[in-house]
């Protein structure tokens, strides 16, 4: 069932996707990762493919930047493509001291500074949780690779110039929250009201305090553990 934004008949999809922010990223896994691929949307640019790991039948799709975007995709592939679980594989600013450049997390649940919960009908503040399945199988296949990954609450921003004051981040490192990123937020929501799963495993990217940052190539790049952890459980 095409839509205005995916070009994908029902079936193409596997019933777990990959989908990262950046589509370089996502033709990076197919490239590296998948054999068989094909490709099964190409609206927009953000290139949707299907392929095998080890056997096992996977996709993986673009979310662009943003709630806004992941939500539009995320949504039509949950209640339009019959795609049961989308883990995101992102990046993230670290706010815990403890986590380094190019570590991976969970994120166990998502805060917000977005209003994108209220159209779901609760007043009030939510803060949706992943899948308990699919974080279990990620943590038991880190622990296998002998990769370190916290699991703990990460903080999805509608403003990655936020011009607030003061800025959030200190309090949200003094709550406990690893990390920053744009997009779990409405993923989480989007895989609750669609009764799916849903996992965002981010890779640190950049530090928030000190500025210390990768590039948008090793963004692209090295990445590779992040990667591995989510394919190994699709």
């Amino acid at each position: 069932m095409p839509t205005l934004h995916n070009s994908a008949q029902k079936g193409d999809f596997a019933p777990t996707v990959l989908m990262p922010g950046d589509p370089l990223r996502a033709k990076f896994i197919v490239d590296n990762y998948l054999t068989n691929a094909v490709l099964v949307n190409n609206v927009r640019g953000i290139q949707g493919y299907t392929g095998e790991y080890k056997g096992k039948r996977v996709s993986v799709m673009a979310s662009g930047m943003g709630m806004p975007s992941i939500g539009i995709y995320s949504y039509e592939l949950f209640n339009y493509f019959d795609v049961q679980n989308i883990i995101r594989v992102g990046s993230g600013g670290m706010l815990s001291p403890h986590l380094h450049l190019r570590g991976v997390v969970a994120g166990m649940s998502a805060y917000s500074n977005s209003n994108y919960g209220a159209q779901f009908g609760f007043k009030g503040n939510l803060a949706p949780c992943c899948s308990f399945t699919l974080l279990e199988k990620a943590v038991a296949v880190a622990r296998k690779m002998g990769v370190e990954m916290p699991v703990g609450p990460v903080y999805s921003t509608d403003t990655f110039y936020d011009l607030s004051d003061p800025k959030p981040a200190a309090i949200l490192r003094d709550l406990g929250v690893l990390c920053i990123e744009m997009e779990a937020y409405a993923l989480y929501l989007n895989a609750a009201w669609a009764g799916k799963n849903a996992l965002a495993l981010l890779s640190i990217s950049d530090n928030v305090f000190s500025g210390e940052s990768l590039t948008a190539q090793e963004v692209r790049e090295t990445f590779t553990q992040m990667m591995e952890i989510a394919l190994e459980i699709a």
